[in-house]
């Protein structure tokens, strides 16, 4: 199996100033990734540079083919500005076909289509009139996904996406995930300071400190000295 994206030796950074140092990851189909690390630790740089919204300062990035040609679906942190924003639901999902449509004026019915699949996928059937400003913080992630999920079917790509849910709504959030990347074998590479619930989703955890401290399992990850430090006795239930 092919490897959707490869980063060697990588470095990402502004202004001479680089923020993620000698990175090398392999990310393959089916993958759940998360990514930890302290603020100011490269994680936000390096998402920017997966989307290919920065070049590498050193080293190679490689994207599978496949990849480029259906992209990438993204969900950046929400702002007070986005979750106020006066769209229809129907309105913010179909706008993840953007990717696919060219300069063509108008959404093709093909478009429409594949925006009410993932709307009823993703549960918001009966919603689609609703203006999104009015749903719930678990509603908007649901539409979010529904959106990026009109942009691609192999990658998401999550930033902090729990930040400012209750409770309820992120285990309804992570459920939805897990089953997004156990049932329809979507990538996942989540970005998120959400530990307790990090080791009992992702597969593997990439924790950065600009330089990579651990890559691997998370059974491995709660072993390492790393881990522990980070994640607390709390988080690891004892261990």
């Amino acid at each position: 199996m092919k490897p959707f994206i490869v980063c060697e030796h990588v470095d990402f950074g502004y202004e001479n100033q680089d923020a993620v140092i000698d990175l090398s990851l392999a990310i393959y189909p089916g993958d759940y990734l998360c990514i930890v690390g302290a603020n100011g630790s490269g994680k936000s740089t390096l998402v920017k540079g997966l989307l290919g919204l920065l070049t590498p300062t050193a080293g190679t990035l490689t994207v599978l083919e496949e990849l480029q040609r259906g992209g990438i679906g993204y969900l950046p942190q929400q702002t007070a500005a986005q979750r106020d924003f006066p769209a229809t639901v129907g309105e913010v999902v179909l706008s993840g076909t953007l990717s696919r449509r060219g300069n063509l004026p108008f959404y093709s019915r093909r478009e429409k289509a594949l925006a009410l699949r993932n709307m009823e996928r993703l549960g918001l059937m009966g919603l689609e009139k609703k203006c999104y400003r009015e749903l719930s913080g678990g509603q908007q992630q649901r539409v979010l996904i529904a959106r990026a999920l009109c942009a691609t079917e192999h990658m998401l790509i999550l930033d902090e996406p729990t930040t400012g849910l209750d409770p309820s709504a992120i285990q309804d959030f992570y459920r939805l995930v897990r089953e997004l990347n156990k049932k329809d074998h979507i990538t996942i590479v989540m970005v998120s300071h959400d530990i307790r619930n990090v080791i009992l989703q992702a597969d593997r955890i990439l924790h950065m400190q600009q330089q990579v401290l651990f890559l691997g399992t998370t059974g491995d990850y709660k072993k390492t000295m790393a881990g522990r430090d980070f994640l607390g006795e709390e988080a690891l239930g004892g261990e």
